[in-house]
């Protein structure tokens, strides 16, 4: 199927694509190689890599990327929010974006995805952000053993998110399943996953980037929790393909900065937006994690009841 065009009104629109690398130069050439490929037919795109505090300072190969990449550097981690925040800002200095594209370095992209993502933002009337179908790049699935080869590359990883108020979370629709088509027909999500998400700039001078509180972890749900207040509908398009490599560049699911970083910005999450009815929830959980929870989930209550938000000492 060939995709939808964007709308294009005036004058070509340009998109900002933001990359943030942290100690993973082979995966972000290859993400790069990939951009240089992708179709833009009605609009015009550049790439901002930022380097967030790696060991090895990020050596661009240019003939490998596209030819409007800029990398950036900071010498110290400043977490997915804050690195994301100042490349945003670097972009709104020097590239006059109409959009804002996130996008991993552990990702592999359809050429069309972008082409589909901007056709979905700009045939709604009111869009806060869109979000692409996210498959497991083949042979980084939880259950590897579970799926032929032919099933590989089309196990979603995401295909929408959703919240679970009562319960204190917040995950992907489908996550493990084989792509069967069976979420093709949804249009809106309760949040888009950072891993990939196209934003109109109008929409950032409402609401505003990402909230420097969480550091790292729920701080893409927090900014679809303010466009879904401020009435701008999270829109997930199944025809923008992706694949993620899954890496988990803070050490993955049960790591101490996972179980630290989730607890703290989990609590500080439900108890913002929350219900009084989930804010009493939230405060039990709290103090159940506090009395039998690992050390590190121990620290992430006591963070945040004292308010420590941002990059905390987890070790």
């Amino acid at each position: 199927m060939s995709p939808k065009l964007p709308i294009v009104y005036n004058n070509l629109m340009h998109v900002s694509v933001l990359v943030i690398n942290y100690d993973g130069q082979e995966d972000t050439l290859d993400c790069l190689k990939l951009l240089q490929k992708i179709k833009h037919p009605n609009f015009t795109f550049s790439v901002i890599v930022f380097d967030n505090g790696s060991k090895e300072p990020f050596v661009p190969q240019t003939r490998f990327q596209p030819e409007n990449t800029t990398v950036l550097r900071s010498d110290a981690n400043l977490g997915f929010t804050n690195g994301n925040n100042s490349a945003y800002k670097y972009a709104v200095e020097h590239d006059n974006p109409d959009y804002i594209l996130l996008l991993n370095n552990d990702t592999v992209v359809d050429p069309n995805f972008l082409v589909e993502l901007l056709a979905c933002a700009t045939q709604n009337e009111k869009v806060g952000l869109v979000t692409p179908k996210i498959y497991f790049y083949p042979g980084r699935e939880y259950h590897q053993d579970s799926y032929t080869k032919a099933e590989k590359g089309k196990v979603l990883w995401y295909a929408g998110g959703s919240i679970d108020w009562k319960n204190l979370d917040a995950f992907h629709r489908g996550v493990d399943e084989l792509d069967r088509g069976q979420f093709d027909n949804q249009a809106t999500s309760d949040f888009g996953t950072g891993c990939t998400i196209l934003i109109p700039k109008t929409v950032i001078d409402q609401v505003g980037f990402f909230a420097e509180d969480y550091f790292v972890y729920l701080e893409d749900v927090d900014l679809c929790q303010r466009m879904q207040l401020a009435g701008y509908p999270i829109y997930f398009c199944p025809h923008s393909v992706v694949w993620h490599k899954n890496a988990g560049s803070s050490g993955g699911a049960g790591s101490p900065l996972h179980q630290y970083y989730q607890t703290r910005n989990r609590l500080y999450f439900f108890i913002r937006y929350g219900s009084w009815r989930t804010k009493l929830t939230t405060i039990s959980f709290a103090f159940r994690l506090f009395v039998s929870g690992t050390n590190y989930e121990r620290k992430g209550v006591i963070d945040w009841l004292i308010g420590a938000m941002g990059k905390q000492s987890v070790m």
